[in-house]
């Protein structure tokens, strides 16, 4: 494991097969969760240096750890809720850091407030210092149970301010004011992304997000559980197509600072979800509905218009191919965990 030393190396020049490419020095807060674990190993990659800060509250190890022994890869144990260690240069910022799922970020609904709110001052700074590039991940729960679809960015949302989901929801939109805020006021280059569904292999099995229950559940017999009557809808990203969407989003002009939708449009029920699933896995799994959570939306669409012609985004893969990739990960897992035991 690597954690701050070497951190103060400075940017070098690093040659690909298409000529001299600029090796970034790039923090990823909240670096080994589910997308920022993608993220880093895409940015090594793609030969960069990459600074990986993480509380491990939800992020893990596993995510990681084919990056930990490579040189330009670094790994500091820290909570964004605190003032951010000396890192060095930093020429980009992704601030991942903040649980996803509601299980989890209801756990401690309190510091998932301070991690949206002071985690992104404390990172806004940093970037004001270094004057870098930093990216937001807010997300679709800024719009609440919207009264629209699809939700287009200009949309500004349905959401309850003291509801369980409100730590999340509420602190992502003052993220995003924070953002607006640092930009005009103290000329940081700051980009917004409102990222939806996201799915694919380096979920946690049991982080409680839907796909991730209808799989694990499909895979070992159990009832597959739809909240409500199975009727509301979500869209589904892959995750290969985040990580590009993001990266584009990073590297647009520094006008480009307002939010931009990252999500495929593409939209299915729940109770459509839970049968695609079945089917995939090949399992006799019972669909059986439960209670439908409080503020839990009935429907989630982007509009991806401005992804598309800003970024010239759109996501490439389907939910069948997704899912194709994706069982078998879980299925692994389980296998490993079995094997633990």
């Amino acid at each position: 494991m690597r954690l701050v030393q070497d951190l103060s190396e400075k940017p070098a020049i690093s040659k690909s097969a298409v000529g001299a490419v600029r090796r970034l020095r790039i923090l990823v807060a909240g670096g080994a969760g589910f997308v920022g674990g993608h993220l880093c190993a895409r940015l090594i990659a793609d030969g960069h240096s990459v600074i990986c800060l993480d509380n491990l509250l939800t992020g893990r190890m596993v995510n990681i750890r084919h990056l930990l022994g490579h040189p330009q890869f670094h790994f500091v144990l820290h909570d964004v809720i605190s003032p951010i260690p000396e890192l060095g240069r930093i020429d980009q910022i992704y601030n991942l850091a903040c649980a996803a799922s509601p299980k989890k970020y209801q756990a401690d609904p309190v510091h998932t407030f301070k991690t949206n709110v002071l985690g992104a001052i404390n990172l806004l700074e940093l970037a004001g210092m270094q004057d870098a590039s930093i990216l937001q991940s807010s997300t679709s729960e800024v719009y609440g149970d919207p009264l629209i679809s699809p939700q287009v960015e200009t949309y500004h949302g349905n959401v309850n301010t003291v509801g369980p989901r409100s730590c999340y929801d509420e602190g992502k939109r003052a993220a995003e004011t924070l953002f607006h805020d640092f930009h005009e006021s103290h000329g940081v280059r700051t980009r917004i992304a409102r990222i939806f569904n996201t799915y694919g292999p380096g979920m946690c099995p049991t982080d409680g997000r839907v796909i991730s229950n209808f799989v694990v559940q499909a895979l070992s017999g159990a009832d597959i559980t739809v909240y409500g009557d199975g009727t509301q809808t979500r869209s589904f990203c892959f995750i290969s197509d985040l990580i590009a969407g993001l990266m584009a989003l990073m590297a647009a002009p520094d006008t480009v600072c307002h939010p931009i939708n990252l999500g495929n449009p593409v939209e299915f029920t729940m109770n459509e979800l839970a049968r695609s699933v079945r089917s995939a896995v090949g399992s006799t799994s019972a669909i059986r509905h439960i209670a439908l959570p409080v503020d839990d939306p009935k429907q989630r669409k982007p509009d991806i218009s401005k992804a598309r012609r800003v970024l010239g985004w759109a996501p490439k893969v389907s939910l069948a191919e997704g899912l194709g990739t994706t069982i078998p990960y879980f299925a692994q897992a389980a296998q490993t965990l079995m094997v633990a035991e």
